[in-house]
């Protein structure tokens, strides 16, 4: 057997993949929330108990601690599909297996509010970097245990939420149809946000479909939420600290609950979560 065949069947190490930050733990917890933002890291962690903080390269950070007795783990991608491919890839190969992108979204439907959960069960793939990794029909498809498992946190935690498709771009203005500097506006761009409503398109954002594609290949689970902090179709924009900490919280029990469900499939010797179980 080659070299490149066997290397291809067990999977590269952090060290052999390149892109790795050495002030990251060694092995990685089984189940990460990926927040854009460093600076959201900390604000998750003093929700959980235990957590140690790490400051990583290129102004990224991470957090390893419990929620309620379930380990779990932080880590900062930075913004778009490139950075966040660094980061879910390095995390792959420290032993992760469950992703959650926990962030901050923009909403394009009426009945969205500010301070609304969104969890994306698939996202349209605009962000430029899963197309590198696989033809555009591949689906950007999360996991369903973890959109269940998000959707049961919202449940729990006693949250306005909605469960749909959104919209992944490379872009934060022209991508997600805004006018940028100079009064910059291709013509399209109205036609192009229309359209995205009448498909029932919820939201737009820049890493989810990055993490749901690239996890997918990767034989690993993930899904999204995030706290919807501008409303296109009203210009309402507030970015308040509640909206995040709930999204952070929603992040942080659905890894207590997929936990749970994890250990009932071990013991019952099944493979997949359903509610019977």
């Amino acid at each position: 057997m080659s070299k490149q065949i066997e290397e291809a069947r067990r999977g590269l190490s952090a060290s052999e993949l390149g892109h790795v930050d050495e002030a990251a733990p060694e092995r990685a917890p089984g189940y990460v929330l990926l927040p854009g933002d460093p600076n959201r890291v900390p604000k998750m962690a003093a929700q959980w108990d235990g957590a140690k903080l790490y400051t990583l390269s290129r102004g990224l950070t991470a957090a390893v601690g419990t929620y309620k007795g379930a380990e779990l783990g932080a880590w900062s991608t930075g913004i778009g599909g490139p950075s966040t491919e660094c980061t879910l890839t390095d995390l792959a190969a420290r032993g992760a297996h469950t992703f959650i992108r926990v962030g901050t979204t923009g909403a394009i439907q009426e009945n969205i509010r500010i301070g609304d959960i969104i969890i994306n069960d698939s996202n349209v793939r605009l962000d430029g970097t899963s197309r590198l990794y696989v033809r555009e029909e591949y689906p950007a498809a999360a996991s369903y245990e973890v959109v269940l498992a998000l959707v049961q946190a919202c449940e729990n935690l006693g949250l306005r939420y909605h469960v749909g498709t959104g919209c992944t771009c490379a872009s934060f203005y022209t991508g997600q149809c805004r006018t940028t500097y100079g009064g910059y506006r291709p013509s399209r761009l109205d036609a192009e946000f229309e359209d995205l409503r009448q498909a029932g398109v919820l939201n737009f954002e820049m890493e989810g479909a990055t993490v749901t594609t690239l996890s997918r290949i990767f034989g690993k689970r993930a899904a999204m939420c995030a706290s919807v902090v501008a409303q296109r179709i009203t210009g309402e924009w507030d970015e308040t600290p509640e909206g995040e900490y709930n999204a952070c919280l929603v992040g942080a029990e659905a890894v207590r609950i997929l936990t749970e469900w994890d250990r009932k499939k071990a013991e019952q010797g099944k493979k997949y979560y359903f509610p019977g179980l």
